[in-house]
């Protein structure tokens, strides 16, 4: 199935509601914070930045794109890509896009639980993965170490849903379970990579994860986004923290 295709098929599906922010205050602090993200001159940078990086990778990294493909194809019956429900820039959901790496017919619940207890700190291990999880398939296992699962996401940058920087985007039932201080996540779009991908990824915690992407929020910045992308080179290559 093509990338497109199965973006446009997913549309149908049932959206998550919304984020409300929560309490009363936290609209007017989180305007100030959106405000100083949306500066002009930081804006516009950023997104030609996203808009040629993700263009020129996508076209470069097409035989990758065929070789994974394949080896999805031959180890597992299913499609190739997978659409994922996230949460976006101000709670708004969308289709992030992924390399599948479980079985076609995985059980979410398993992970939804999972979630549950990685807020509540009872778990803490790889950020969002099961251990040991028996969904994955044994292509995928190797796609999510080297993190070319995530290369379609590429395409969400091109489209602007997300950014090659920003907080991991989050899954649409950790939303009920959000910390009132995690909401500044919840400002920016998502990003491929971030301060929590260069800081130790699957290592953290699910909670110390969230205060990286707080923080990310807080001291955005052009040259702070270029640093962050020279240091995600070496720690996926290095595997730091992969799960």
């Amino acid at each position: 199935m093509a990338l497109s295709s199965a973006i446009a098929a997913d549309a149908g599906a049932p959206r998550a509601p919304a984020f409300v922010l929560r309490p009363e205050g936290d609209a007017a602090a989180l305007g100030r914070i959106a405000s100083a993200c949306d500066e002009p001159l930081y804006a516009l940078a950023k997104r030609t930045l996203d808009l040629v990086c993700a263009a020129v990778l996508l076209v470069a990294l097409l035989p990758v794109f065929a070789l994974v493909g394949l080896a999805i194809v031959l180890e597992s019956r299913g499609p190739v890509f997978y659409c994922a429900e996230r949460i976006g820039r101000f709670g708004r959901p969308f289709c992030v896009a992924k390399f599948r790496s479980m079985r076609a017919d995985a059980d979410p619940e398993a992970h939804a639980a999972f979630i549950g207890s990685l807020m509540r700190e009872e778990a803490r291990c790889a950020v969002y993965k099961v251990p040991g999880d028996p969904r994955i398939t044994r292509v995928g296992a190797f796609l999510r170490r080297t993190s070319l699962d995530e290369l379609p996401q590429l395409w969400n940058v091109l489209r602007g849903e997300m950014s090659l920087v920003g907080p991991r985007p989050d899954v649409p039932y950790a939303l009920a379970q959000y910390p009132d201080w995690v909401g500044p996540r919840l400002v920016v779009k998502p990003g491929i990579t971030g301060l929590w991908q260069v800081s130790g990824r699957s290592t953290l915690s699910l909670l110390d994860m969230y205060r990286l992407d707080v923080r990310y929020v807080q001291t955005a910045s052009l040259l702070g986004d270029l640093r962050i992308l020279v240091r995600t080179v070496p720690a996926v290559l290095s595997r730091t923290g992969a799960a």
